[in-house]
């Protein structure tokens, strides 16, 4: 039997198999690197960047749900400059793709951090439209079409050769829209979904869990929500996408990739188990292996609507 193919591609990018971490949710590798070598990994997003340095949100900003978990982290991160200077030569030490994820709060600030992502390096830039823009009242980038074309069009043109990947939130009525606005803006790939925005309340104190109220819900429970919203969006847009969201094994994975994905993204499954993109991976090669697939990417867009 000949040897399975588990590299994809990715906005032209080759991944040596399709897992990669999700950012927020892997740092920038230090501590998963004591367990095992990354660059057995399809690829790394690192932790969210901002221009300048964020303390991110007071606690507590974490909290489990029966199925995952809320956050409210706040995108604490040493900021763009200290990241390239500090964090991107250790990454650099892995064969590994290496996608930086960046967040704004106007776009000339993703302008200038993609230029500065750009001429560092990096292999993927993944923008975050999820975030709050200062000149339309605080509303989200990935809400509005216009505002997720403005910020996707501001970080094309200051990404050089260097892909842009651009990050959707599922908070709204219709993907199709933010993504078929990102993909006429120049985007070339699309990562989704987002955390979905939940909140829980103590009954005995009567307060929110989270000090900010709310935050985004991941975990099992959103993979449903990720597999319906991949295939929408694959179904509306000719981008490839990297899948995410309640990604724990090779079959959830393969969900998404039947949906239209081309990667998957691991990210709170990491939290119980460090091993888990690992054993996604090999979970997701056996199952190709057991369908008498060649490659891995035959998956990709598989699925058979009723």
């Amino acid at each position: 039997m000949p040897e399975l193919d588990m590299t994809v591609t990715l906005a032209g990018v080759t991944l040596k198999n399709p897992v990669v971490v999700a950012s927020g949710t892997f740092g920038f590798g230090r501590e998963y690197g004591q367990f095992y070598d990354l660059s057995e990994l399809g690829g790394i997003c690192a932790k969210g960047l901002t221009l300048h340095r964020r303390e991110g949100n007071p606690t507590p900003r974490i909290a489990e749900t029966p199925m995952g978990i809320l956050n409210s982290v706040g995108l604490q991160n040493p900021g763009v400059d200290a990241f390239i200077k500090e964090e991107l030569p250790f990454l650099r030490q892995f064969d590994t793709k290496i996608i930086a994820n960046i967040s704004g709060n106007t776009p000339e600030e993703y302008g200038i951090m993609c230029e500065k992502l750009a001429d560092a390096g990096v292999d993927l830039i993944e923008v975050n439209i999820s975030c709050p823009n200062v000149k339309a009242g605080g509303m989200a980038y990935g809400t509005r079409p216009d505002l997720a074309a403005e910020v996707t069009a501001e970080a094309k043109r200051h990404a050089g050769r260097t892909p842009v990947m651009v990050k959707l939130s599922p908070n709204v009525t219709d993907i199709t829209v933010i993504a078929r606005a990102a993909a006429d803006a120049g985007a070339d790939a699309l990562s989704l979904i987002n955390t979905i925005r939940g909140m829980r309340i103590d009954v005995n104190s009567h307060r929110p869990v989270l000090k900010m109220n709310t935050g985004g819900l991941s975990g099992p429970a959103v993979l449903p929500v990720a597999v319906r919203m991949v295939w929408e969006v694959c179904q509306a847009v000719d981008l490839p996408v990297l899948g995410m969201g309640g990604v724990a094994k090779g079959e959830d994975a393969a969900q998404l990739m039947l949906a239209g994905a081309s990667a998957v993204a691991v990210g709170t499954a990491m939290f119980a188990d460090p091993y888990a993109p690992l054993h996604v991976r090999d979970g997701l090669a056996d199952l190709a292996r057991r369908q008498g697939l060649d490659a891995v990417a035959q998956l990709t867009g598989g699925v058979k609507p009723w």
